[in-house]
């Protein structure tokens, strides 16, 4: 089965990538993270990316959109509820592209992480799905989440300190810090 794998970065992807390949699937990765911010992370994520695809040999379609203002705009209104207009933005244009460049079906390595909102994440790529008019292959990949930390770092790849979006790099630092003893 042709296959569109949105990457929303490497560490997350290299777990998914080997059992979407394990399974038969021909694979090719898809990077559109609009989301990410600043331009420096989404810089390093793109292009840890870059470099892993091209180890691996696996093709990779990029929208390469540093989308800052767009991003801002879908979740102005609901600063708190982000996420959902966040997978929505990007599973539907993974969705747009696995039609328009003739794929059976689309996934994301978003699913791999225990930090998503996996039922919401899972909503809106099946609504992106019937919206488009192209499957949607969902797997679990959180399983493979710890294995996939450790190889990365193994691989020696940029591993990121937060989700991607300006408003979750805030929420990082304003997490009550443990007080050491």
């Amino acid at each position: 089965m042709k296959l569109l794998l949105h990457i929303c970065c490497a560490p997350c992807a290299n777990m998914p990538i080997d059992a979407l390949l394990d399974a038969g699937h021909d694979l090719t990765g898809f990077w559109y993270n609009p989301n990410i911010h600043p331009f420096t992370e989404y810089r390093s994520r793109r292009n840890c990316l870059r470099e892993y695809a091209e180890k691996i040999g696996l093709p990779l379609v990029e929208q390469d959109d540093y989308g800052l203002r767009p991003f801002c705009r879908a979740v102005a209104d609901d600063i708190d509820g982000r996420c959902v207009k966040c997978y929505e933005m990007r599973l539907r244009r993974t969705a747009e592209v696995a039609k328009a460049q003739g794929f059976d079906t689309f996934t994301s390595s978003l699913f791999i992480s225990p930090y998503q909102q996996h039922e919401l994440l899972r909503d809106a790529a099946y609504r992106a799905a019937e919206e488009v008019g192209v499957q949607f292959l969902y797997e679990d990949f959180r399983p493979m989440f710890r294995d996939g930390q450790t190889r990365a770092r193994e691989l020696g790849f940029y591993i990121q300190k937060y989700c991607g979006c300006v408003f979750s790099e805030q929420e990082r630092y304003l997490k009550p810090q443990k007080i050491l003893k």
